[in-house]
């Protein structure tokens, strides 16, 4: 298999062999000097063109720590290089062509030159969507945000560590690591590895990505919203996407609920998913992450969707009240719940079906039981809950870290993930300005 080295130069500009070139045609007249010209330079530019989109180096976008992985930068150009195999085929038809063309410049000729061509522009524009495409997001990381992005990938790779390490039994290890990458926009969001992506040209993403909106990330203790797309990518890796639907609708089904109901809470499953996971390994503040989220406008709070992967916003908050309440934090839980039935006291103005909300509340607790308290056989037989514990000594860790990161000291061994619960703990409390909160925040993830 040839190697993107062998392929294109890594060095310098781009160059064509003289063996590529056309051939040079005796010219009658300057008419003639000026057509063979333009026929020439139409493969020399699709072959210049194909030649500048060279693989990616890691030294191309700095030196430190956050700058993308050999992992991520060999992954992207896996993709470019397979791609750039079909391109040289192409280009060697244009070539073809174009000697053709010079020796006999009829119009069916140069009509056939015009296809070849055309094929051939359209697969490079392709390739150079993609290459695009991975200079921004790799060139974010010689930003002066490249330090927030590396915080937020060391994050992710923490809650990957977390719950590989909590398997009932071995798996295959997920290669590459989540990337983070700041977009503008309201919503964060996830390309989970393995996906087709429209802005590859529905071509497989080769790892994770975790977009991030700017306001999230100068506001740490939002990032709930890293656990939360982090964990879409989980569900995926730990071979669950099928398993925790088919479970969800099982047990709703089983307890008497209509179809109806079992396919609206089927289908709210992915988003389920996250945010228990998102909870389970970021602790109570994660809920505050996820309010500050939903909590909308209230018509908008209250409207339903037939088809919207999420639970309804009036709805789903309490479903992550329930998670708190089975893990043991049952007084947080009433405190969010007290702010968020006191903000939203009623779903009566909305259009939420009146079969939701009346099965609400044992549909609810049937959902939270069947993802994170019934074991999956991908997880080596254990349950969600036991694979990504949290538990009171967890909570302490993050009071502890929050006064730590408050005054500017060291906040200790605490796992990543635990420190934008710190942040909001920090906030909440009032230890620090928010400024200093957020700086210390970074400082911190950064050095490690």
């Amino acid at each position: 298999m040839a190697t993107a080295s062998e392929i294109l130069p890594l060095e310098g500009p781009p160059e064509v062999s003289p063996a590529s070139q056309p051939p040079r045609v005796a010219a009658s007249s300057n008419a003639d000097e000026t057509r063979n010209a333009w026929i020439g330079a139409q493969s020399l530019n699709l072959t210049r063109h194909a030649a500048a989109l060279q693989p990616f180096k890691r030294e191309e976008f700095g030196t430190g720590a956050e700058v993308p992985s050999e992992a991520h930068i060999q992954a992207v150009n896996s993709l470019i290089t397979t791609l750039r195999r079909g391109l040289m085929q192409m280009s060697k038809r244009v070539s073809q062509a174009t000697k053709a063309a010079l020796a006999e410049p009829s119009t069916s000729r140069l009509q056939e030159l015009m296809q070849r061509k055309s094929k051939a522009h359209h697969w490079v524009q392709g390739i150079e969507r993609i290459w695009d495409f991975y200079l921004e997001l790799f060139g974010q990381r010689q930003s002066k945000y490249a330090n927030w992005l590396l915080s937020c990938d060391r994050i992710a790779m923490d809650c990957y560590q977390v719950a590989y390490m909590g398997l009932g039994k071995a798996r295959s290890i997920p290669y590459p690591p989540p990337f983070s990458y700041m977009r503008t926009g309201f919503s964060p969001a996830t390309f989970r590895r393995g996906i087709p992506m429209t802005r590859l040209g529905k071509q497989l993403n080769p790892f994770p990505l975790v977009q991030l909106p700017y306001h999230r990330l100068i506001n740490p203790w939002t990032l709930g919203a890293v656990l939360h797309e982090v964990s879409h990518n989980l569900q995926s890796d730990l071979g669950l996407s099928r398993d925790v639907p088919k479970a969800i609708a099982m047990r709703l089904l089983k307890a008497g609920m209509s179809r109806r109901v079992a396919a609206t809470w089927t289908r709210w499953n992915r988003e389920m998913f996250a945010d228990m996971s998102g909870l389970l390994l970021g602790g109570p503040q994660f809920v505050g992450s996820l309010m500050d989220v939903v909590g909308r406008a209230p018509e908008t709070t209250v409207a339903f969707s037939p088809r919207g992967p999420h639970p309804t916003p009036y709805l789903r908050p309490h479903i992550n009240f329930e998670l708190l309440r089975r893990i043991g934090f049952s007084e947080e839980a009433d405190h969010y719940r007290k702010v968020w039935t006191r903000t939203y006291p009623s779903a009566a103005e909305g259009d939420i079906p009146k079969e939701i909300l009346d099965t609400f509340p044992e549909a609810n607790k049937l959902a939270v039981d069947t993802v994170c308290f019934r074991p999956f056989p991908s997880l080596g037989n254990k349950s969600l809950a036991q694979v990504i514990r949290f538990e009171r000594k967890e909570h302490q860790m993050i009071d502890e870290a929050a006064r730590r990161l408050a005054a500017g000291i060291d906040p200790g061994i605490i796992p990543a993930r635990f420190l934008i619960g710190a942040t909001r703990v920090a906030l909440d409390k009032r230890l620090a300005r928010p400024g200093v909160i957020m700086r210390n925040f970074y400082q911190e993830l950064t050095r490690r």
